[in-house]
């Protein structure tokens, strides 16, 4: 899956398909076992359909944070909760862990639909990194959001 988000929606992701095609499933396996990272799926029968991954920061005047990354439904189950619901436990994940405070997320600007789930679940806005990807000589400008909780 991992692969394929980073093909097929390239401008969502700071990897590249090109860097991380040639990772070992052990690489991947790792960051799964990493004690500042929970990642969550949304299975139908066994099918992963989505994932999500919620990681605390490491250093002492960090730890107060959590970050969101790594979201991806696939296009054909996009618009049925599957996001949402990935989005809402990572949320009530970081909830759970004592001293955090506010989580962040970056997505891209032009990302209309997920910019406005994140928007529903009370992230916002407080800041735009501009030219914050290039691909293909097309820059792409990446939106700092931000949920205190």
């Amino acid at each position: 899956m991992r692969l394929e988000a980073l093909k097929s929606n390239s401008e969502a992701f700071s990897s590249s398909y090109e860097e991380e095609k040639e990772f070992s499933i052990e690489k991947f396996e790792n960051r799964l076992k990493e004690d500042v990272s929970f990642t969550f799926g949304a299975f139908d029968n066994r099918q992963l359909l989505g994932v999500v991954t919620l990681f605390m920061e490491k250093k002492n005047k960090l730890k107060h944070r959590a970050n969101i990354a790594a979201m991806y439904v696939y296009p054909e189950r996009r618009r049925s909760g599957i996001g949402r619901s990935l989005m809402i436990e990572a949320i009530q994940k970081a909830k759970e862990i004592e001293g955090i405070e506010q989580i962040y997320l970056t997505v891209v600007s032009n990302n209309k639909p997920a910019k406005s789930l994140y928007h529903f679940l009370g992230f916002n806005t407080y800041g735009i990194d501009k030219k914050a990807l290039i691909i293909d000589h097309t820059y792409f400008d990446d939106e700092l959001m931000v949920l205190f909780v």
